[in-house]
């Protein structure tokens, strides 16, 4: 057990390991209790190296240890051990024991329903073995699993197997994280990738037994990322094999485990019949993630943890690139804002604000964030806008000669554009060290000709940036005629002072200004533009929906303060978007999508307004029955439309058009109360078709029936049963929602150990807005119980739940002390671990 008192790491005190460590072998003899590892690392001094030797370790029972085949007695601590070393190169041998069956944080090495598997990002291998647990100690490692399980699986390649044992060998050298293993009863579906260079490699997707027809989807995405890295950033696949495996316990979406990887079922697993065109998305662009680690996180990987951006930033970045080019780019990139907004614009105006590089930190779990991933990669993309397509493919291409096989920092990262471009980033490098959400403020101006914009950013104080300076902000932008015609077409402005201001002229009249085209920074936009007019006009697929965004919060926040009616011009202008059949579906279904609770909620707290939780439900609702009403004589002949002929395909046509239709089923059930949902329900061919008709039932009071058919229809397939257990909570009423999650819990399927059940009943609740911040403050209670009972099991989970609560200072003074009173409940808990206790008080000390 880890001690639970946090201490503070910092990135100043980064000082590099005193040894190489040239080779390393390990070998498991499995069983559930009592694995054996037995270790052998060889070690070499560099230059100035000097005292003890430490290796990380936990949890572990040391059988015995030896130095170049003496027997020696090392000082051992539940964080590691420390011994004595020669001045010159040595070998370390090691045995210990641990215990897989044991092992429910599933961190390190664990069962999972009988199958052996392992998570060692970040700091998972110190419970496998003594060991440099560290980024920047990268090795060549070769493996022996020993054990009656029928498949062994470890990184790199085959390197020979007879009955009970397999051997693999890594020939690229790689930190402890990326290390797997994985042995069990396993089935395989079977691929084959040709590289440009002309290798052939085996490709392999491995899930249990009944679970191989719900692979096919994995392996070609699979086959579409190598093909597209290749293509788009000239990167081959280096090993003979490439293996993925679906495991159903993983805290995580998956793990990119150099030739390994390990992925939760959820992330793997599809069908027509059991997953939604959603889930097909996920899958296809989970898998580009992890595959594209390959080169950005291990071929070259972080020297220490506060470079974590780095590899996630940066890849994050190209998987969006990826699905941008698979599916609609303008779908993807508003998708993505709409997920940037919802989980780290929160993070970076509370409590667990964060740079995108920290400088310190007390559990690195904690800091896999929206923070690091998300704003991460929205970093990358300014940097390529700034500098253009071409030169971010010269610099990344330097990057990858430069730095093959090292462990780097953001200063390599950003050298190497300075190289390539000639550009002075020391003030970009600010994205990088400064916490917050920047506002930009737009100011206009128009005479003889000539338009003026002036641009003003600014940056809140915060514990972390106590003196915020000016950032390189990408500011895209163009100007429209007012007969809509563009006058201006995009540029890119680049904002590097507090105030700015550019000049466009030879003008005829003012123009109106298309603000943040691409939604080109991660910014707050401060402008009264003429939404209406963009909405109507606009030529940018982004900035044309944030203006039907706009005026949606507008309308909804009027409603909200002061009871008024939605706004006829936003209901006008969605009509027409709606009706335009030249339009892709998909992009008219986003369209119509109305601002998070959350958000609205935020908005109001921005305002100096107090949200109730209630009144922005009630408000929402109102406005989808008036859009109903509005579009009441195109819902039916629009849905009728885009019914999909022939098979199904998870593609982005059809998709597309599921989306459309489904949207406007969610419409058509405020006005025909469930009759057409039900008809879709029992008629639906596909997942997509009839979760959409399930949820719909549910909202018109109609569902009772259908739940229980859809569990008896679905009781034996665990990810479609987590839909089930989600669905509910998400669409109870307010006031139903906390006692709905509860019944969950005592639901004989309910296996809170399991972290995609816990999510499916505990996270849906968390994203109930006005269900969990109901004014009982019953929600609050319940979620602190099954954190408090979580924690002693799998505090990664725990911790990462905690974030429920970090919007908790927006609310009412009663709300507030009923969430401080949870909060401190948990902080009280005898034994609570150290991830979940730097979370709590983070959050309870905003």
């Amino acid at each position: 057990m880890r001690d639970a008192a946090p201490q503070t790491i910092y990135l100043k005190d980064y000082e590099p390991f005193g040894w190489e460590v040239e080779d390393v072998h390990l070998t498991f003899r499995l069983a559930p209790n009592t694995t054996r590892v037995i270790s052998r690392i060889r070690f070499a001094p560099k230059p100035g190296a000097r005292g003890p030797l430490f290796l990380h370790g936990e949890a572990l029972k040391l059988i015995s240890a030896r130095i170049d085949g003496s027997d020696v007695t090392p000082e051992v601590t539940p964080q590691g051990l420390t011994v004595a070393v020669p001045g010159a190169p040595f070998t370390w041998e090691a045995e210990v024991e641990i215990d897989p069956e044991g092992n429910t944080a599933l961190e390190g090495l664990y069962l999972s329903n009988g199958m052996y598997c392992t998570q060692c990002e970040a700091e998972g291998f110190r419970k496998i073995t003594y060991y440099p647990d560290r980024p920047d100690v990268m090795s060549v490692f070769t493996v022996r699993v020993e054990g009656n399980e029928l498949v062994k699986l470890s990184n790199g390649n085959p390197a020979g197997s007879g009955a009970g044992w397999a051997e693999w060998h890594d020939p690229w050298p790689k930190p402890a994280y990326l290390f797997a293993l994985v042995a069990g009863d396993l089935r395989a579906t079977t691929g084959q990738f040709t590289t440009a260079s002309g290798r052939d490699v085996e490709l392999n997707v491995w899930v249990r037994p009944g679970d191989e027809g719900k692979t096919a989807f994995a392996l070609e995405a699979l086959i579409k990322s190598m093909a597209w890295d290749e293509k788009v950033y000239g990167r081959e696949y280096d090993l003979d094999v490439f293996n993925i495996v679906a495991v159903d316990d993983f805290n995580m979406g998956a793990m990119e485990n150099k030739g390994l990887n390990i992925f939760n079922s959820s992330a793997v697993l599809a069908s027509p019949e059991t997953s939604t065109d959603a889930n097909f998305e996920r899958i296809e662009a989970i898998i580009a993630h992890e595959y594209f680690h390959n080169w950005t996180g291990n071929r070259i990987t972080c020297r220490d943890w506060f470079q974590l951006c780095l590899k996630e930033g940066l890849t994050v970045f190209r998987d969006a690139q990826f699905t941008s080019d698979m599916r609609s780019a303008p779908v993807k990139r508003i998708t993505d804002v709409i997920d940037l907004r919802a989980r780290q614009f929160p993070e970076d105006q509370g409590p667990l604000a964060h740079p995108v590089r920290p400088e310190s930190f007390q559990e690195i779990n904690n800091f896999y964030t929206a923070t690091v991933y998300e704003k991460g990669a929205e970093v990358i993309g300014m940097l390529k806008r700034l500098v253009g397509d071409q030169a971010y493919d010269k610099a990344v291409s330097l990057y990858f000669d430069r730095h093959d096989g090292q462990a780097c920092t953001i200063e390599d990262w950003l050298t190497v554009f300075e190289d390539a471009t000639g550009r002075d980033l020391s003030q970009f490098k600010r994205w990088y060290s400064q916490a917050g959400t920047p506002r930009v403020t737009v100011e206009e101006g128009f005479a003889d000709g000539t338009y003026t914009l002036t641009l003003v950013q600014s940056l809140a104080p915060s514990a972390t940036t106590p003196d915020p300076q000016p950032q390189v902000i990408p500011f895209a932008m163009g100007l429209l005629g007012r007969d809509g015609s563009e006058v201006v077409g995009t540029q890119v402005l680049e904002l590097t002072e507090a105030r700015q201001s550019f000049t466009f002229g030879g003008l005829a009249e003012q123009p109106v200004l298309s603000p943040l085209r691409g939604f080109s920074a991660p910014v707050i936009l401060d402008y009264a533009a003429d939404n209406a007019f963009l909405l109507a006009h606009d030529t940018d697929p982004f900035t044309r929906w944030e203006a039907a965004r706009t005026l949606a919060k507008s309308s909804l926040l009027t409603t909200i303060r002061h009871g008024a009616a939605p706004d006829q011009g936003y209901l006008e202008g969605i009509a027409a978007v709606v009706r335009d059949a030249a339009l892709d579906p998909a992009y008219r279904a986003l369209m119509l999508g109305l601002p998070s609770q959350s958000e609205l909620a935020a908005a109001l707290h921005h305002s100096g307004d107090i949200p109730d939780p209630q009144a922005i439900y009630d408000a929402v609702k109102a406005m989808g029955r008036t859009l109903a009403d509005h579009l009441s004589d195109d819902l039916r002949d629009i849905y009728t439309a885009h019914q999909v002929d022939g098979p199904y395909a998870p593609d982005a046509e059809q998709a597309g058009k599921r989306a459309l239709a489904n949207a406007m089923l969610s419409l058509l059930t405020k006005l025909d109360d469930g009759a057409q949902a039900q008809i879709q329900y029992d008629n639906a061919t596909n997942m997509t078709e009839q979760l959409a008709a399930l949820a719909c039932l549910i909202r018109a009071d109609k569902g009772e029936d259908a739940l229980a058919d859809f569990a008896a229809q679905w009781s034996g397939d665990r990810l479609v049963m987590d839909k089930w257990f989600s669905l509910q909570v998400l669409e109870a009423k307010p006031d139903n929602a906390a006692a709905t999650a509860e019944d969950l819990t005592e639901h004989p399927d309910f296996n809170y150990k399991n972290p995609n059940r816990f999510r499916s009943v505990l996270g849906a609740l968390a994203m109930h807005h006005a269900g969990f911040h109901h004014e009982s403050g019953y929600a609050y209670g319940l979620m602190a119980d099954w954190l408090i009972r979580l924690d002693p099991l799998n505090p990664q989970t725990t911790a990462r739940m905690c974030t429920v609560f970090q919007t908790w200072k927006r609310y009412d003074p009663v709300r507030q002390e009923m969430i401080a009173a949870a909060l401190d409940r948990i902080a009280a808990e005898p034994g609570l671990s150290r991830d979940t206790t730097e979370m709590i008080t983070r959050i309870r000390q905003a």
